[in-house]
């Protein structure tokens, strides 16, 4: 089937049914340059919404951990997963072992100087660095990014350009989010990296991507056209009884 076909095919799905936010947005053409993300949480927000892997709608995971508020809009990059080649540049990086991946979809804080009232949006995003964050054994990493035209925020093109405060804000966030008072902490970020970094950490995680779900679109396409041919069959042999 050709590139139109499945364009086609796509089109039609998209004016009756409302797409997988992991699955059936596209990361971009420009990724990872330039990355399509998917916002669950916003800064007002007193309660952490998460992505339900299977209906794709937003549910509550968890209220939010005493006074953390997310500092940054907050969610995560479609077709992308952290598993193998994701955790192996974490042990490469840490010089660990025994790092698995979060087997979730990478993670994305996309700052902005504008107000945005509330999540459950699609956004254009330019990475700038991330954090190299371990959670429990698994690689969790967090991408720093600004809105793609923001007038303030994209002028900074690497993480090395922001203030300092927002990047403790950041990491004492992700540091604590999880914690309640008394426990040892769960997570650790043990970098913060940059821009070129960040790259490779969406190229892994969309290779981890293709590895564990492949071109989902095409074989959906397939199987309706499959599905398409064999209607049309039956309907055939019930014109020649």
């Amino acid at each position: 089937m050709n590139k139109d076909a499945f364009n086609n095919i796509w089109k039609m799905i998209g004016l009756r049914y409302k797409s997988h936010p992991w699955h059936g947005i596209n990361i971009g053409d420009k990724a990872p340059h330039q990355v399509t993300s998917f916002i669950e949480v916003i800064p007002s927000d007193t309660v952490k919404y998460e992505v339900d892997k299977t209906t794709g709608y937003l549910k509550i995971d968890r209220p939010q951990k005493f006074s953390n508020i997310v500092p940054a809009l907050y969610g995560f990059v479609p077709q992308t997963i952290c598993r193998d080649k994701v955790a192996e540049y974490c042990m490469e990086k840490t010089g660990r072992e025994g790092i698995i991946g979060d087997d979730d979809p990478l993670d994305i804080c996309v700052l902005t100087e504008r107000e945005v009232t509330h999540g459950n949006i699609i956004v254009h995003a330019i990475p700038i660095g991330g954090f190299r964050m371990i959670d429990n054994g698994e690689a969790d990493d967090k991408i720093i990014a600004v809105l793609k035209s923001d007038e303030v925020y994209g002028q900074w093109t690497d993480v090395k350009d922001l203030p300092i405060t927002i990047l403790n804000r950041l990491q004492h966030y992700f540091l604590t989010y999880k914690q309640l008072p008394g426990e040892k902490p769960k997570c650790e970020i043990t970098d913060v990296y940059g821009r070129e970094e960040a790259l490779e950490v969406i190229r892994r995680s969309q290779e981890d991507y293709d590895k564990a779900y492949g071109n989902l679109e095409e074989a959906l396409s397939l199987t309706m056209l499959e599905a398409f041919q064999f209607a049309q069959r039956q309907q055939d042999i019930l014109k020649n009884l």
